[in-house]
């Protein structure tokens, strides 16, 4: 949960943005008429900003995975370009 104010949830590995923790603690200064109202937008705004972040976290993965398979598929190609040369020096030399 959000240090400034206890009443947001958010998952203990998330770090919010600055920003919407200063909201987070301004809305906690105000009287609790208001307080209330806008309570569940700034709710809306924390779930986004998890949403946000998780999705990054997605993206990162998927390009450190793409990564990962391009340079396994470079190697491959090299190996393969590798034995194609063999194979034609062998075949030219036994015409």
């Amino acid at each position: 949960m959000s240090s400034s104010n206890p009443r947001f949830h958010t998952a203990p590995e998330t770090v919010l943005p600055a920003e919407v923790q200063e909201l987070a603690s301004a809305l906690a200064q105000l009287p609790s008429l208001y307080r209330q109202e806008l309570e569940p937008i700034v709710e809306r705004v924390i779930q986004g900003a998890h949403r946000r972040r998780q999705i990054l976290t997605l993206v990162q993965e998927a390009l450190a995975q793409l990564r990962l398979d391009m340079k396994y598929l470079i190697f491959d190609l090299e190996a393969t370009r590798r034995e194609r040369d063999t194979y034609r020096k062998l075949l030219e030399d036994s015409k």
